[in-house]
């Protein structure tokens, strides 16, 4: 690992006929095929983005990956086009040997350059802080569902953030549907 990255890994944007293949990662990265089902729902919305689905692959195998897709943040001025980070999946095998940590700072870097002001992520704090994400309710964001931990919902701005742009995250309503927002059977 020389820039931090695992040695023998590449990142890239998912390519076409891929879907496959990243769904198997995710489904083995999480243990069930419901948040291989997100993706593949995600990726059928309109909340889409083309290019900000990434991979990881090592000796032509996809042994990690990480979404971004589109959301909206619901400011005092108007609706504005932010991202949420999730998921970040890495084949079982895989796991513990910085891939995803290397995914994860690949993909900011790709999102960076767009004009979304904002990356939002529901997820561990001691995990992500070490990617610039902080608490959102300090930059006084509102999390979209009180089953959110406070910690967990998580914010970095982008170069195209602007002080006005505070307020609601409103998710995509695939996250809705499939009933992947905050923790179920534990208090808020």
């Amino acid at each position: 690992m020389d820039d931090g990255r695992p040695a023998g890994v590449t990142f890239r944007a998912e390519s076409p006929g891929e879907e496959a293949d990243v769904r198997t990662v995710v489904e083995d990265a999480f243990g069930a095929p419901l948040v291989a089902d997100l993706v593949d729902a995600l990726r059928a919305s309109p909340d889409w983005i083309a290019g900000l689905s990434f991979v990881a692959e090592q000796g032509g195998r996809l042994i990690g990956h990480v979404l971004f897709t589109r959301s909206l943040l619901d400011a005092p001025r108007r609706l504005v086009d932010v991202l949420i980070l999730s998921p970040v999946s890495v084949s079982t095998a895989f796991q513990g040997n910085g891939v995803g940590s290397a995914l994860v700072r690949y993909g900011l870097e790709q999102v960076a350059r767009r004009p979304e002001p904002l990356v939002f992520l529901e997820g561990s704090p001691r995990y992500y802080q070490r990617f610039g994400f902080e608490p959102a309710a300090n930059h006084a964001f509102r999390r979209p569902s009180l089953r959110i931990p406070e910690p967990a919902f998580q914010v970095i701005r982008q170069p195209a953030h602007e002080g006005w742009m505070t307020g609601t995250l409103v998710y995509s309503r695939v996250f809705w549907d499939l009933d992947c927002v905050g923790l179920r059977d534990e208090p808020p």
